[in-house]
């Protein structure tokens, strides 16, 4: 089903651990960056995004009395828009949306969208559907979506987290979704689909959904931020080191990851290439799995597993981002300070 309604958990984050899926700085600095610690966590939750304004990820044919009809096609829509007004009404839920249709009774109005940073006006007038009479867009439209996915760090000092490593977009138009409201709650991992060559793996998890643990603040291209409420997901660990890029090397390092039940474990990996940190790209480096447990249990990288903390000489240097389809054993992350300098 393509639309998603607020409230809902219908699909998984399928950007989660997205071909790959989704899935120079002076002394001084370096000097800041060390001084630096957060905890790494690896614990996969549920994570919920509510978007400002509903996104526009498909059309459809109306069928009316004179025949068919697509009066958001014709008004100028394009898939990825995101409608945030219909006349001077703010709507961010599918359901106002709807409302705002029946109530106009197919009157000329107004729809003010965002397409990409640029601002638009349009006027559009509902079709009638001559199957259940009710007025209708013609557009399918998205206000919300969920799933599971997993907390690299945790700042004590602040209350802050990150995840992911990546940011959540939605699944039709790879768009990034814009973030009214969203949270993070409680989950556990009940099963997991093991990767192979062509289809990537997943973490399937049950969510806890009356255990609110955080908030988010920011949906951004190098992850997702906020606060936490509940330091739960960090009691008994402590604080270790942001490596600066130019600390990471090439060689053996662990991640931490959350595949069973509540249960974070180590995992070695091999960091195999690292990219320029000036790259706009988050694919700032690429490991190999090499712990026989984990390969056993999930074939390398699933989805879900995006955010799990990569750590190397005692330091936090990054993040899991991506999985390559060609190669579940191999994939991509961001490195450390890169993704904290986006929460920031």
């Amino acid at each position: 089903m393509r639309e998603k309604r607020r409230g809902g958990w219908r699909g998984a984050l399928a950007a989660l651990c997205a071909a790959a899926v989704l899935l120079g700085m002076g002394g001084s600095a370096m000097a800041a960056s060390a001084e630096r610690t957060v905890i790494p966590i690896g614990k996969a939750v549920g994570i919920k995004l509510f978007s400002d304004g509903v996104l526009v990820v498909g059309f459809s044919e109306i069928p009316t009395e004179a025949g068919q009809a697509q009066p958001a096609k014709d008004c100028g829509l394009q898939t990825g828009d995101v409608i945030t007004h219909i006349n001077s009404e703010e709507v961010d839920t599918i359901e106002q949306v709807q409302a705002l249709l029946q109530d106009l009774e197919g009157e000329r109005m107004s729809i003010r969208c965002m397409r990409g940073e640029r601002q638009l006006q349009m006027t559009a007038q509902a079709a009638k559907c001559a199957s259940d009479g009710s007025y209708k867009l013609g557009a399918w439209i998205r206000d919300s979506m969920a799933g599971i996915g997993t907390v690299t760090y945790y700042d004590p000092q602040t209350g802050a987290f990150g995840a992911l490593g990546h940011g959540i977009s939605d699944v039709d138009t790879a768009q990034l979704m814009p973030l009214q409201s969203g949270g993070i709650m409680g989950a556990q991992v009940v099963d997991v689909t093991k990767g192979e060559r062509g289809a990537p793996g997943v973490l399937h998890g049950a969510f806890r959904t009356g255990m609110d643990i955080g908030v988010l603040g920011a949906n951004t291209p190098s992850g997702v931020f906020g606060t936490l409420w509940d330091d739960g997901l960090a009691q008994g660990q402590q604080p270790v080191p942001v490596a600066h890029p130019s600390q990471v090397e090439l060689g053996e390092a662990e991640i931490l990851s959350n595949i069973s039940g509540d249960d974070v474990e180590p995992y070695t990996v091999q960091i195999t290439r690292l990219f320029s940190a000036d790259d706009e790209d988050t694919r700032d480096l690429m490991l190999c799995v090499t712990d026989p447990r984990l390969l056993e249990t999930t074939g390398g990288i699933v989805q879900g597993m995006s955010g799990s903390p990569i750590l190397q000489n005692g330091r936090l240097v990054g993040a899991v981002t991506h999985v390559l389809l060609d190669d579940p054993t191999a994939g991509y992350g961001i490195f450390a300070e890169n993704m904290l300098s986006a929460g920031e």
